[in-house]
């Protein structure tokens, strides 16, 4: 038991708690996962409680094996054999083939995965005669996971309007479909499961006495489903030890609830509360930064995070002019802290709100010839909607690129099977020609030779986008590429297809959108420079492994940890993302992203941001992330947008607002506050972020629902508060 003595006080107190519910509420860095595995192993070896008597689950792979490996070091091989470590998903499973008799379906059955989901979503709108523009799949499967993951069937979900109706009879002909083919989603792992423990008192009370000891990892990740198929599962000795940080619950959208912590302790009266305020991550400075920010959020149970690794130094703030100006002093400073021996360059991390922010930082690396690893998504040019956009100027520069043609053709789905593309291209080969001239050939109808080439009603949708096609080929020359890139974009409803209502939809548009930016430099430039720079820019051979930066979303970087941290784009409307600006759910969970991002930081932490953003020409001017103000001023170094010290940073006074005028304005009366919600007559609904009189107008900053933030002159922007 050597271990122990290695342990600081509140961690022996966790490994080392008496039987019953125990909850450790473990800060940052503070050793969660070496809590968690000396926990068991000082069950087995101290307790006597066997390894088949234990249960423990955690969300990834990953953490998993790392538990496993981790306790075996402890104890051995031997005596860990029997013990059940594993994900949530993966432990659903194993109980559910042991009491398939009880269940829809047989012991083999199949786990469907993502793709095979939105098949059946898909399969279920068709069979129901129900529009799929109306009914996107990835919206509707987005619903009835939520459902599931609340325990929500498609008898009980609810209805209160004709779309709920449509939803719940998709969700219901979903399940059909899915236990018919003897199968399970992902969510009914969830589901199926605490249902069978709810609804059958002898398998609760089966696997509730053999597992006489429960943990869980990462516990403030848990939904509703994970909440309750704990409580089943140590229904009988209540030895159940849950490790988390409300604090770092940043998966909402997944159904994630942090409020399980409170949960716990209502449903567990004197349970065991034990706090890891003790930091061996991050410097002081780093954590009191991360503590001011996180502190302003309510209904929290505060901790004083302290390390002993010393003060550090300040945080830099850095207030660039545009965003290319701050991926430019990302990748200078990289160059140079690696430059000066102070860090290798895979201790530096670059962190972002999004996805599509990760374009301007990539090729801030590639123009200075330095390499990085993109983590938790594709490169930004390698992106499914981007490579899509891509091939379709590829096609209208090349109409003999087949690669491209074999990629679009049937984007968004015309009807174009695999069939009739192969019969595209035999009839081309046969005839000599290039598939695009067939196709450009084909919008003539039946007048073109190759119309009868094609069975059935296969013959028009080529026809439609060979008409399609030949469009944008007569306009190529003559039109802007932005030009060419709108009509395509508009004439194939690429914003319909890919913003379907959910966050994966509404941020593969805005990857659309960046490049529509990046296209918008093109603007006095051929398609073929154009073309060539991206195919430039995308080459595969940029991704290196090894000791290079990581560029990563906050969301990714959760769990890990970086000598240097990056935070990128600290603009109201990014961080904190604009949807969240009415909804204080929403506003808390962006809140504690940005503690996750900062807790990810070991010895230096840069704050960024861009005074003007959306590319050279087409730039808005953006506001600082309200974040920022929460910092102390003390903690700060670095420089303004005025060239003047940070003393005036932490205020979070805009630091855009113009000097007053030598004569004195105009005295107006304010009609916006804060607050209020309004409606525009082109941008629609928006919520005021900040008013104020300026040069005898009202002058207002609003966040729209449609295209972020937007600084407007009252007097001319024909607003109209909503009541």
């Amino acid at each position: 038991m050597d271990y122990l003595d290695k342990l600081n006080p509140a961690q022996k107190s966790a490994v080392t708690a008496g039987e019953g519910p125990v909850l450790v509420l473990a800060g940052p860095g503070s050793g969660k996962t070496r809590v968690l595995t000396q926990r068991i192993a000082y069950l087995i070896g101290y307790e006597g409680v066997r390894p088949y008597q234990m249960l423990a689950v955690t969300f990834t792979n990953k953490a998993a094996r790392e538990m496993e490996q981790r306790v075996q070091h402890l104890l051995g091989e031997d005596m860990t054999r029997g013990l059940l470590l594993g994900t949530f998903h993966s432990t659903c499973a194993r109980i559910l083939r042991r009491e398939s008799e009880k269940l829809p379906v047989n012991s083999d059955f199949v786990i469907f995965d993502a793709d095979d989901q939105q098949s059946i979503v898909k399969t279920a709108i068709r069979e129901l005669n129900l529009n799929d523009k109306l009914y996107r799949p990835v919206a509707v499967h987005a619903a009835i996971s939520r459902a599931k993951n609340e325990l929500i069937g498609p008898e009980e979900f609810p209805v209160v309007t004709y779309r709920d109706e449509a939803i719940k009879r998709i969700f219901k002909r979903y399940q059909e479909l899915i236990q018919a083919s003897n199968g399970v989603d992902f969510d009914d792992l969830l589901l199926i499961t605490t249902n069978l423990l709810a609804d059958y008192p002898d398998v609760r009370e089966k696997y509730a006495q053999r597992f006489r000891h429960v943990l869980v990892d990462e516990f403030q990740d848990t939904n509703i489903a994970q909440y309750n198929l704990i409580q089943h599962l140590s229904s009988a000795h209540h030895n159940v030890f849950c490790v988390g940080d409300p604090d770092q619950s940043v998966y909402r959208w997944r159904g994630a609830d942090y409020r399980n912590v409170l949960r716990f302790e209502e449903d567990h009266p004197g349970c065991q509360t034990i706090l890891l305020e003790q930091n061996y991550r991050s410097r002081q400075t780093i954590l009191d930064a991360a503590m001011a920010v996180i502190d302003r959020n309510p209904r929290r149970k505060r901790k004083q995070l302290f390390t002993e690794r010393g003060t550090g130094e300040k945080l830099v703030f850095y207030d660039a002019t545009d965003d290319y100006a701050e991926a430019s002093f990302v990748v200078d400073t990289i160059a140079q802290l690696v430059a000066s021996r102070q860090f290798e360059p895979g201790d530096c991390a670059v962190m972002y709100r999004t996805n599509a922010m990760s374009r301007l930082i990539e090729e801030a690396f590639l123009q200075a010839r330095l390499p990085y690893r993109l983590v938790g998504a594709q490169r930004f040019y390698g992106r499914r909607e981007v490579k899509d956009m891509i091939s379709f100027l590829r096609l209208v520069q090349n109409k003999s690129d087949d690669v491209s043609l074999s990629r679009i053709i049937n984007v968004p789905p015309r009807g174009i099977g695999e069939k009739t593309i192969l019969a595209l291209h035999s009839a081309a080969h046969a005839a000599n020609l290039a598939a695009g001239d067939v196709l450009i050939d084909l919008a003539r109808g039946s007048d073109s030779p190759f119309f009868t080439q094609f069975a059935g009603r296969a013959a028009l949708p080529l026809a439609e986008f060979g008409g399609l096609l030949s469009a944008w080929q007569s306009m190529a020359p003559t039109a802007t590429i932005p030009e060419l890139f709108d009509r395509i974009a508009t004439d194939i409803r690429y914003k319909d297809h890919l913003d379907d209502g959910t966050d994966e939809g509404q941020e593969r548009w805005e990857n659309v959108l960046e490049l529509h930016r990046l296209a918008d430099e093109y603007d006095q430039r051929p398609l073929s420079e154009f073309l060539e720079n991206l195919a430039l820019v995308s080459d595969q051979d940029t991704i290196k492994e090894g000791n290079v930066p990581t560029l990563l979303t906050m969301h990714a970087a959760k769990g890990l940890e970086f000598g240097v941290v990056f935070i990128v784009g600290l603009d109201d409307g990014i961080l904190p993302h604009s949807r969240s600006f009415d909804e204080p759910e929403e506003m808390e969970e962006e809140r504690r992203l940005f503690y996750v991002g900062i807790t990810r930081a070991k010895d230096r932490l840069y704050l960024l941001r861009a005074q003007r953003r959306g590319g050279r020409g087409y730039a808005e001017d953006t506001i600082e992330s309200r974040f920022l103000g929460d910092i102390p001023t003390n903690l700060v170094s670095g420089l303004s947008r005025a060239g003047k010290n940070t003393a005036s940073y932490g205020s979070h006074k805009s630091s855009w607002v113009l000097p007053s005028p030598a004569r004195p304005a105009k005295i107006i009366e304010q009609q916006y506050k804060a607050g209020m919600r309004i409606q525009h007559p082109v941008w629609g609904e928006g919520i005021i972020i900040e008013s104020r009189a300026q040069d005898g107008d009202e002058i207002v900053d609003v966040g729209f629902d449609s295209v972020g933030i937007k600084r407007l002159a009252a007097s001319l922007a024909k607003l109209t508060i909503i009541k």
